[in-house]
């Protein structure tokens, strides 16, 4: 099986969540014998490219994150300019964000599953996974613990072709957490996290607090 894949990320690939998350698939996808190309929607020149690879591959998965339950719109932009294909093409997507709980990604899923239609392919299914937003931030073997269950996905992917397996359905982890977990993850978002996302706000040379509200 060779795949077509397209990050539909924004962020340039060197600050990619979604390319660090690909690159551990991708491994998964080799270990099984599959073969893949891979191309960047925050690469504007390479688009007419890729619009090219997306005609000629029957095997596509879209792999994006989902910012506050939107679609990126430099990915909704270019898949504006495709043409609704007619080859019996196959078309999956991982989809991945940074809340924790899988019910937060499930309305992206939702239309993710009409916009394979629309794109004229079969639907093979989503990856859904939270919980990535540190994936840049973190190095090392802390970056290797969050991404490396990505290659047993790509595994998975290259053996069954799709998205449908318990294992892949078993991979989103909790749906939603119970209410202690809910209020304690609370506390925490409101504390060390707070001090933890002031420290990445001071090392992007921010100087106004997070919470200041201008207008």
């Amino acid at each position: 099986m060779h795949v077509l894949i397209i990050n539909g990320s924004p962020r340039v690939k060197k600050y990619s969540n979604t390319n660090y998350i690909l690159v551990k698939f991708t491994e998964g996808l080799r270990e099984n014998g599959a073969s893949f190309e891979q191309y960047e929607i925050s690469d504007r020149g390479s688009w007419d490219q890729i619009r090219q690879a997306f005609d000629r591959n029957t095997v596509i998965l879209i792999a994006l994150p989902l910012y506050v339950e939107c679609i990126p719109g430099l990915l909704m932009e270019f898949l504006e300019t495709l043409t609704p294909k007619s080859d019996g093409s196959k078309m999956a997507f991982l989809l991945q964000g940074g809340f924790m709980e899988g019910v937060q990604l499930r309305c992206g899923e939702a239309y993710l599953k009409i916009l394979a239609g629309k794109l004229g392919c079969a639907y093979m299914g989503t990856l859904v996974k939270g919980d990535n937003f540190m994936i840049r931030f973190f190095e090392g073997e802390w970056r290797e613990k969050v991404t490396d269950p990505y290659a047993d996905m790509g595994r998975e992917y290259a053996l069954n072709g799709d998205f449908n397996s318990k294992a892949c359905k078993k991979f989103t982890g909790h749906e939603k957490f119970p209410l202690p977990v809910r209020i304690y993850v609370g506390h925490i978002l409101k504390t060390q996290a707070a001090k933890g996302f002031e420290q990445i706000a001071a090392a992007f040379e921010c100087d106004k607090p997070l919470d200041f509200k201008p207008y």
